[in-house]
């Protein structure tokens, strides 16, 4: 190094002098934005309007990241200003999140992406737990996950849909990844495997490559494998990368799942309809006559008007034999004006029709 280059390095201590003043500036600000977050509480509350508005996030998000002239990248200021909307919502009011637990699992980690760390998350042993905390027990939402692109449609929910009055909010979609993760040092020393059988399959042929003469042992959850792993020396658990620090262990291996491109579409549940301005897709569930063409005639109302339908499938109506249900996701508002008219034919060519709820979209990052 050059006595030129020597000189072109900064001085630490007046960098950290700078860092501390910028510092103090973030803090003031983010204490001014609270105080008017608080308002914004106050004015939610005198209207009765909910608190979580995912529009409005989604909106508050892009703006920012388009505003912004680097060098921070994009991911790391949304995951900031998803702490900084997380907060917010606490301190206008706590909202109680359910979601199929317990800690550590893929819907947990879901949420925590979605709603920020501050939200007041309370696990529920299975689906219909959930679906019941939102339409009877006062939960303001729910994270339930319907479909994945290895495995499809959890046909469970979509049966709830059926049974409990709850509305989707908002869809998260989250990247699947799978890590091996153990106390001991190397993959090598690793005697048996403990997860759920879901990552199990979809980790199939990395065990038979790398551990092919090591039991695996299926547990009720990802996060109830970690539990017993952890009091173990050889064992391993698959799931999510955040459980080794949940509990101290180390990660022998990551992405190990045999298809890359896996994502869980999960849903954001409440018991009222969203009143947000803007809603960009529309799921329905519906039951059709049994009559030649009833759901030819509904497909093709639905094509004149050009709404796009992004996901159509059956399943068993509960309770009557060779009868089924149908549940559609539609790339319209079909809540607003523009589709009344449509909506009432719709409602008329159908024997049952739910709106489940019209939602702001979300890309997958």
């Amino acid at each position: 190094m050059t006595d030129k280059d020597k000189t072109d390095i900064p001085d630490l201590s007046e960098l950290r002098v700078e860092i501390d003043s910028l510092d103090k500036q973030i803090v003031d600000l983010l204490n001014k934005r609270a105080e008017v977050s608080l308002g914004v509480g106050r004015y939610k509350a005198a209207n009765d309007e909910p608190i979580y508005k995912p529009f409005r996030e989604q909106e508050v998000m892009d703006k920012i990241a388009d505003s912004s002239p680097g060098p921070l990248p994009d991911k790391h200021l949304r995951t900031i200003y998803r702490e900084i909307m997380s907060s917010s919502r606490h301190l206008q009011r706590p909202e109680r999140v359910v979601y199929l637990g317990p800690e550590g699992t893929f819907s947990y980690f879901a949420a925590i992406e979605h709603m920020g760390s501050a939200a007041s998350l309370t696990p529920k042993a299975n689906f219909e737990e959930i679906f019941r905390a939102v339409a009877e027990e006062g939960a303001e939402l729910g994270v339930i996950p319907l479909e994945n692109t290895i495995e499809g449609t959890v046909g469970q929910v979509v049966d709830l849909f059926m049974k409990y009055k709850v509305y989707i909010q908002a869809e998260v979609f989250s990247r699947i990844s799978h890590s091996l993760i153990s106390n001991a040092e190397n993959v090598e020393d690793v005697e048996v495997i403990y997860s759920h059988p879901q990552p199990l399959g979809q980790c199939r042929d990395w065990i038979r490559n790398h551990l092919p003469n090591v039991p695996t042992i299926p547990m009720e959850s990802t996060a109830e494998a970690a539990k017993v792993v952890a009091g173990k020396k050889a064992a391993a658990v698959i799931g999510h990368l955040k459980l080794a620090d949940m509990y101290g262990m180390n990660v022998l291996a990551q992405s190990i799942e045999d298809l890359p491109d896996n994502w869980t579409r999960f849903l954001i549940i409440g018991a009222s309809p969203s009143q947000e301005d803007r809603r960009d897709k529309t799921s329905i569930l519906f039951t059709l006559p049994d009559r030649p063409g009833a759901l030819a005639r509904v497909l093709t109302t639905m094509a004149h008007q050009s709404i796009n339908m992004s996901k159509l499938e059956s399943r068993p109506f509960k309770g009557e034999k060779w009868k089924y249900v149908f549940f559609a996701d539609l790339a319209c508002d079909l809540g607003g004006e523009r589709y009344e008219d449509v909506l009432e034919d719709i409602r008329d060519q159908c024997q049952t029709l739910r709106v489940l709820g019209t939602y702001p979209t979300q890309e997958e990052r």
